[in-house]
């Protein structure tokens, strides 16, 4: 089942259970323009992350990066990296997610040499699975294996999954991939955590770039060069697109009318929310409440 719309806390760490009946993961078909941003939005969340893309393309951003999925390949996400995806070309996108426990991978006897040190890696926030390589189509191969397995819920279906699991990690690490260990690297992410927090917990109030630097412990420059290496916008567009998010909830409560919503996530203006709204959205406040109504 889809999440259209998952909560993250004020660290943007994603809130939902990863969880299918018994097992602590989750394998589900995403339609990335079905999601109420119209994308997925920016977040992260301690279970590893694998991904088949079965219908048309999206461009993932991971930590700083991005890459591109084309039907047919697949992205590994690593625990607790920064993520948000998009269709590319309105390819109407739509693709297997699997979320897993690092916990659940191997047995805990196993877990401190062969899956800890890969989670901990700085130089392995993701990794593009195409069917060029072996190890590379056997991953693909088991994405898709799991979610037929979860489908049909035949006789031990959940002694399958794991066996699976095992499969999906021992083709991962056994590909010889050096990993790095790199603590600016470490530090980096916990601070850009740090303001995205503080921006997720102060959206509603009045927000200034000395707030925001402050939070991450850097000067005014350094958090902008921060947000604009990994979120390619400035800290403040960031916060007006984090308020227009929050928005688009507000807006289809029955009850709501746009100058209390535009109040309500932060904006001093009702016309100047109006303003960001339309050109974030494509339409008004109001156009959409209606459109989202039907």
């Amino acid at each position: 089942m889809q999440i259209k719309d998952f909560k993250v806390d004020q660290s943007l760490k994603e809130l939902t259970e990863h969880r299918t009946v018994v097992l602590p993961i989750a394998c589900y078909e995403t339609t990335i323009n079905q999601n109420i941003n119209g994308y997925i939005p920016l977040h992260w969340h301690d279970e590893i992350q694998f991904v088949l893309i079965i219908k048309g393309e999206a461009i993932f951003q991971i930590n700083e990066e991005k890459a591109v999925v084309r039907e047919g390949e697949g992205i590994f996400i690593n625990s607790g990296c920064l993520h948000m995806a998009e269709e590319k070309n309105l390819s109407g996108c739509v693709y297997i997610c699997l979320n897993v426990s690092p916990h659940f991978v191997l047995s805990q006897e196993l877990y401190t040499t062969y899956v800890n040190p890969y989670i901990q890696a700085t130089n392995l926030s993701y990794l593009h699975l195409n069917s060029n390589e072996l190890w590379e189509k056997n991953i693909l191969d088991a994405i898709i294996k799991i979610n037929q397995l979860i489908q049909q819920k035949s006789p031990y279906y959940e002694i399958d999954i794991t066996v699976q699991l095992t499969f999906i990690w021992q083709n991962l690490i056994v590909n010889g991939f050096q990993l790095e260990y790199e603590q600016t690297e470490m530090l980096k992410n916990h601070r850009m955590k740090q303001m995205l927090n503080w921006i997720h917990l102060h959206y509603a109030e009045k927000i200034m770039l000395d707030d925001i630097a402050k939070a991450g412990q850097l000067s005014r420059s350094e958090c902008c060069r921060y947000f604009k290496r990994m979120l390619k916008q400035t800290p403040l567009n960031y916060v007006t697109d984090f308020r227009i998010q929050k928005s688009l909830v507000l807006l289809l409560q029955p009850d709501s009318n746009v100058t209390d919503v535009a109040y309500q996530v932060g904006f001093n203006s009702t016309s100047y929310f109006i303003d960001k709204f339309r050109k974030s959205i494509n339409m008004t406040p109001l156009a959409y409440k209606k459109y989202k109504n039907g």
